[in-house]
């Protein structure tokens, strides 16, 4: 196909040189180039096959090494390469008679192996691969018999170590210490994904901490006082994470978005009906509140009413449903801590009795499990937590103990711990994400010790481990499944993280590799600047530039970076007058000892400046400098001689 065109070309180029510069074809000086397209392809046939020739030779000289080295015969090295020069041969023999063959058809356009090599190929390369995974197990000779290998040893120990030993299950390697305010951190939530931090105190303060945005300096990227002058008690992200439980001492809990603007507040109950079924919301100071753990538009709160109430948040006029636990006689008991169970079909809450209560969720009249004396009667219980299973239900005492139940056998704890101090109603008790592992904190008194976090080994409340955290109490401990991290909020307004590098995932992770942000100079507006887009160039505004460029000239200045000079204290100098002191008194004697005018003569004190009014007129003459008459002031008459005067004539003075 390229014949009509070469010979175009010579025609143009060979015969007529004076025709060819006409036409733009003079570059053609010599004749052009007849290409052999056969030849072509048989060159390009003799390099493919000697390419193929050399990978099956590396493919076999790999072969070679490989059985040399499991069998450690040097007869095999011989019988290796004679078969694979046979195999050589043979395949090259193939693909010259298959190069042949489509040489003699010109129907088929195939160039390149044929399809039997190429099978032939792909069936040595995937012995090869075999061959490779084989020895990626075996390599070398056989093992000596009792031998084992030392890391094949560790490998297999290790999980085994950790299923025994739930110890180093526990991420404390690390720790970092969130500086929330002064006062208790009485509250702690996460979000289920782990990536924010809340903290809640009495200091009334909610602090936001967000892991990935957070640095080294570890500061919180929003403070807020949601519920004004009221102790935050408890603060809870939902199921979806995008909306938190804020249960404060007021008797209104609130609901914010993640960003902490206001998403809806409970109603407040009416306080003089005695009845608490027939109130639409709390009337006394909350305890406490959880969410629903499937259905994330409800929640939980109890109160001093001696009420635990259901709520929606697409409905703050109202309750959903009321449960009000009693005690033994039937009075009414107030519920210190309440909370669903991992389904959310049950309802418990431990009371200021000692008792502790659950209901079924749709049938709010009777409880379904309810145990007398959990607890000593007059203490708060603390807090209330189901396994993640299900069937376990841990108790945090205001007795001092931690107590594990089955809700099946609710009679008996299971186990108990004692001596655990606690002085706070909020102190925490949480499972490990395992299971395994129950973790509380304990109080102490200033200047007592150390608050320490304490783990419990679940089936026989073992004591694991312990943690002295500070020297104040361990209020709120939470530990995140996702993250593997514990959080823990102390008595003295700290809130620490403890994490391991390799055990725990993201969260305080991120932010201690982050670097200080270097401190920008404070930018203020030198002056406030009108945008109006629209307005005329006459009165349009000069825009104005980076604050930053305007206080650096400002900085030039002399005039406007001139430091103002400090009052002189005691005697003057420099040109100064020296105070005197600060007070009234003696501002006002400075200032009689400096006025050394006589004004016993007003007309004389008046005239005084007559003259230089009437040089250097300021106020009024400017005004009527022109209309103005000249001043006539009146003559001083000398006095007479009233001696001479009757009595009735002389001036009354």
């Amino acid at each position: 196909f390229l014949s009509p065109l070469l010979a175009d070309a010579e025609m143009l180029a060979g015969p007529d040189p004076e025709l060819a510069a006409t036409m733009g074809f003079s570059g053609f000086g010599k004749k052009a180039r007849t290409f052999d397209l056969e030849a072509m392809f048989e060159q390009t046939r003799r390099t493919a096959v000697e390419r193929s020739r050399k990978v099956l030779e590396a493919r076999e000289r790999e072969k070679e090494d490989q059985a040399e080295k499991e069998f450690r015969s040097p007869c095999t090295d011989s019988s290796a390469s004679a078969s694979s020069a046979a195999g050589a041969r043979s395949t090259l023999s193939q693909r010259e008679t298959a190069s042949s063959e489509s040489e003699d058809s010109p129907d088929e356009e195939l160039t390149g192996p044929s399809m039997q090599s190429q099978t032939s190929a792909q069936g040595s390369a995937e012995d090869t691969d075999d061959d490779d995974d084989e020895d990626d197990e075996f390599i070398g000779p056989p093992l000596p018999p009792g031998f084992k290998d030392s890391d094949d040893d560790n490998d297999n120990d290790d999980p085994e170590e950790e299923d025994n030993n739930p110890v180093k299950k526990i991420p404390d390697s690390h720790e970092i210490t969130l500086q929330h305010g002064t006062k208790t951190v009485s509250a702690l939530g996460l979000d289920p994904s782990g990536a924010r931090l809340i903290t809640g105190g009495y200091d009334y303060d909610v602090k936001f901490w967000d892991f990935a945005g957070m640095d080294a300096s570890l500061q919180a990227f929003r403070s807020l006082q949601p519920c004004e002058c009221h102790q935050i008690k408890s603060l809870q992200y939902s199921s979806t994470g995008d909306v938190i439980l804020v249960v404060s001492g007021n008797s209104q809990a609130k609901v914010l978005d993640r960003d902490g603007f206001p998403v809806m507040e409970c109603i407040k109950g009416d306080q003089y009906i005695v009845d608490m079924t027939n109130t639409k919301g709390h009337t006394a100071m909350l305890n406490s509140g959880c969410w629903h753990p499937k259905i994330k538009e409800e929640f939980l709160t109890c109160s001093n009413d001696g009420t635990v109430r259901t709520w929606d948040v697409n409905n703050e006029k109202k309750h959903k449903s009321v449960f009000k636990p009693r005690s033994v006689q039937g009075k009414r008991v107030i519920p210190t801590t309440c909370t669903y169970s991992r389904d959310g079909k049950l309802i418990a809450a431990g009371c200021q009795d000692g008792s502790i209560q659950i209901w079924d969720r749709n049938m709010s009249v009777h409880t379904k499990f309810h145990c007398r004396q959990a607890h000593a009667p007059g203490t708060d219980t603390s807090c209330l937590t189901f396994s993640y299973d299900g069937t376990v239900l841990a108790s945090r005492g205001g007795d001092d103990t931690l107590k594990i139940w089955d809700i099946r056998q609710f009679k008996k704890p299971l186990n108990s711990a004692e001596r655990l101090p606690s002085f706070f109603p909020m102190t925490d008790c949480c499972f490990s994400p395992d299971d395994k592992i129950l973790v509380t904190g304990t109080s102490v008194k200033k200047g007592g010790g150390s608050g320490k976090l304490f783990f419990f080994y679940r089936e026989t409340f073992q004591k694991l481990y312990e943690i002295e955290v500070t020297d104040a109490s361990v209020v709120r401990c939470l530990w995140h499944p996702k993250l593997n991290q514990i959080m823990v909020g102390t008595g003295n307004g700290l809130a620490k993280v403890y994490y391991d590098p390799v055990k725990s995932q993201r969260g305080a992770k991120l932010c201690v590799v982050k670097t200080k942000r270097k401190e920008r100079q404070a930018e203020t507006l030198t002056q406030d600047y009108i945008i109006t887009p629209h307005a005329l160039p006459m009165f349009r505004e000069p825009r104005q530039r980076s604050t930053r460029k305007q206080l650096e000239k400002d900085r030039l200045d002399p005039m406007k970076s001139h430091k103002p000079e400090p009052p002189v204290a005691g005697p003057g100098r420099g040109g100064r007058v020296g105070t005197h002191g600060g007070t009234l008194s003696s501002y006002i004697v400075k200032n009689i000892a400096l006025d050394k005018t006589d004004d016993s003569n007003p007309r004389e004190a008046i005239l005084r400046h007559a003259k230089e009014a009437e040089e250097n007129p300021y106020w009024v003459a400017p005004a009527y400098a022109k209309t103005q008459p000249k001043t006539v002031f009146a003559e001083v008459e000398p006095e007479d001689d009233e001696t001479d005067k009757p009595e009735w004539k002389k001036r009354k003075i």
